[in-house]
C-alpha cells in the first residue's frame, strides 16, 4: 500500500508525521514527492524505519537511486541527496552507477593502500625475520634445530639480524666468517658458512624472499677455503694409537691418585679426576664403536646386562629421518663392564647419563666438551670458560699429533677392527652405517649378521684389554676372517 502525508499526493511528509508511523504499516510505500518514496521497515525491537529511494527512468527503464534510511539520516539529507541524483540524471550521468563507480575506487583505493603497506613491510624484512621463517618452516634438524639457534644467536643475528634483505652483501657474511675463524674455530666456519648458505637458499626460492634478492645469493661468493688455516683438514683422520690408548688409562688412575693424595683443605689447588661417568663413556665409545650422541641419549631400559645387548633405537642415531635404522650392539666383556660400572653409579635414572636439573639426558656436547677443555693447548681461549676446567690434562703423546675427540675414539675402534682382519661390510655394520647396493638387494637381503658382529666386538674388547695390560706396544695379530 502506498500512503500519503496530510498535505496530499505530491506532498512531502514532515518530521512528526513521520515519527507517528505505526509498526503495523510494515512494508508499505510511503511518496514523499519529487520520485521520493520509502519502504516502512519494523525492527526485531519494534523499531520503525524507512528506507528512501529515488525513481528515475534511465535507458528507457525505471531505476531506483537509494538515498538513505530515516531516522539514521535526517530526512532533510535525503531529500538533498535525492535531489542531487536529479540533478546528475539532468546531466546525462546514472546516479546508481556514479555510486558503484565510487565505490569501486574507494575500494581500489583501500587495496592500493594495503599492498603499499605490505610492499613497505617487505621491503624492511630482516635477517632476523628470514631465520624466523627458516628455522620454523624450512629446517628440521635432529635435535629440534637447537644448534642453529645457538649458532645463529651467537654469531650471525648480533651481527646482522637488523640487517634488511636486500641490503645484505658478500662482506656481511665474511666478516662474520672471519670473526669466528679468529677464534680458532676452522670447523665452526665451515658449519656456519653451510647453515647460513642454506638458509638463503631456501629463501631464494619462496615469496616474499626470493624478491629480495634479485641481485642474487651473497652466500654464493664466499669461497670458505680461504678463510681456513693451510693445514686445515675437513674431515678428522685423529687415530689413537695403542700407546696412546694405554696413556689414557694412565691419566685416568693417576689423576684419582694424585687427587686422593691431596690433604684436606688442599684439593682445590690439584687437578680433578676425570668423572667415572666420563671415563666408562670414552670405554664404552672405543669398544662399541657408537657415536658419543647415541651413548648420551641411551636409556637403561634399552640395556640388557645380563645377556650383554644393547639396543638403540632409530630416534637415536644418526640421519635423515626416513633413513635412520635402529641398531642392536652385543656387548664385549670389557664393554660390558664398563656399563655395569655405570649402572652402579646412574642405574636408578632413566638415562645411562641423566641431567643434573630435569628428567633428560646430558647434553650431548657434554662429553665433548670435557674431553676438549682438559686440552686447552689445542683452543684459542683468550681465558678459561667460566665452571669449565682449563688444563692439558688430557693430552696425549705430548700433543705430538693433536688433539683427540670422542668420536675419534669410534675410529680408533673401527681401524682396529680393520686390523684385526675383520671384514669391511661388517665394520659397516658394527658402526650401524646404511649400507648400499640396489634397491632389490636391500628389499629382499635382511641377514642381521648377529654373530659375525658379535664375534668383531668381542675381538675389539680383546684387543683393547691386551692394550692396557701390556707394558709395551702389543703387536698386532690378525685373526681369521670372519
Amino acid at each position: 500500500m502506498t500512503r500519503y502525508p496530510k498535505a496530499g499526493k505530491g506532498g512531502e511528509w514532515t518530521v512528526k508525521e513521520l515519527q507517528a508511523i505505526p509498526a503495523h504499516w510494515k512494508g508499505d510505500t510511503i511518496s514523499d514527492g519529487g520520485g521520493l518514496s520509502g519502504e516502512v521497515r519494523v525492527g526485531a525491537s519494534g523499531a520503525v524505519s524507512i528506507r528512501f529511494k529515488y525513481a528515475f527512468r534511465w535507458a528507457g527503464k525505471v531505476a531506483w537511486y537509494q538515498c538513505g534510511t530515516y531516522p539514521d539520516i535526517r530526512v532533510a539529507d535525503i531529500r538533498a541527496e535525492r535531489d542531487k541524483a536529479r540533478q546528475k540524471v539532468a546531466d546525462g550521468i546514472n546516479p546508481c552507477d556514479e555510486k558503484k563507480a565510487v565505490k569501486i575506487q574507494a575500494q581500489a583505493a583501500i587495496e592500493a593502500t594495503i599492498v603499499e603497506a605490505e610492499r613497505k613491510a617487505t621491503e624492511n624484512l630482516t635477517i632476523a625475520d628470514l631465520f624466523a621463517d627458516w628455522i620454523k618452516d624450512g629446517v628440521a634438524r635432529q635435535d629440534g634445530n637447537a644448534g642453529l639457534r645457538r649458532s645463529f644467536e651467537k654469531d650471525v643475528l648480533p651481527v646482522i639480524g637488523k640487517r634488511r634483505i636486500h641490503e645484505l652483501k658478500e662482506k656481511d657474511l665474511l666478516d662474520i666468517l672471519r670473526t669466528v675463524r679468529a677464534r680458532g674455530l676452522n670447523r665452526t666456519v665451515v658449519v656456519l658458512n653451510n647453515d647460513i648458505g642454506q638458509m638463503l637458499r631456501w629463501a631464494e626460492k619462496r615469496k616474499p624472499w626470493r624478491g629480495l634478492m634479485l641481485d642474487g645469493n651473497p652466500a654464493d661468493l664466499i669461497d670458505v677455503e680461504q678463510l681456513l688455516d693451510p693445514d686445515y683438514q675437513e674431515e678428522r683422520d685423529r687415530v689413537l694409537s695403542a700407546d696412546e690408548i694405554r696413556e689414557l688409562r694412565n691419566i685416568f688412575v693417576g689423576l684419582e691418585q694424585n687427587y686422593a693424595g691431596l690433604p684436606s683443605g688442599k684439593k682445590y689447588t690439584g687437578i680433578r679426576p676425570v668423572n667415572r661417568k666420563v671415563q666408562c663413556a670414552i670405554w664404552i665409545c672405543l669398544s662399541t664403536l657408537c657415536r658419543i650422541g647415541e651413548l648420551l641419549k641411551a636409556e637403561w631400559r634399552h640395556v640388557n646386562l645380563d645377556t650383554g645387548e644393547w639396543f638403540v633405537p632409530a630416534e637415536n642415531t644418526k640421519g635423515k629421518r626416513n633413513k635412520r635404522q635402529e641398531h642392536h650392539v652385543f656387548l664385549s666383556p670389557f664393554a660390558l663392564r664398563q656399563f655395569k660400572e655405570l649402572y652402579g653409579l646412574t642405574g636408578d635414572a632413566t638415562y645411562l647419563f641423566p641431567a643434573t636439573h630435569n628428567d633428560g639426558h646430558v647434553c650431548l656436547k657434554t662429553v665433548s666438551k670435557l674431553v676438549g677443555d682438559r686440552q686447552c693447548r689445542f683452543k684459542n681461549r683468550a681465558k678459561p670458560l667460566a665452571g669449565r676446567h682449563h688444563d692439558d690434562s688430557l693430552v696425549l703423546a705430548a700433543g705430538a699429533r693433536g688433539a683427540w675427540t670422542p668420536h675419534d675414539l669410534r675410529r680408533t675402534g673401527a681401524t682396529m677392527m680393520q686390523e684385526l682382519g675383520i671384514p669391511l661390510e661388517i665394520i659397516d655394520r658394527c658402526q650401524n652405517h646404511l649400507l648400499g647396493g640396489s634397491k632389490v638387494r636391500r628389499h629382499y637381503l635382511h641377514h642381521e649378521y648377529s654373530q659375525e658382529k658379535a664375534q668383531a666386538w668381542g675381538l675389539l674388547g680383546e684387543r683393547i684389554e691386551a692394550i692396557l695390560m701390556a707394558d709395551n706396544v702389543v703387536p698386532m695379530r690378525k685373526t681369521k676372517t670372519l
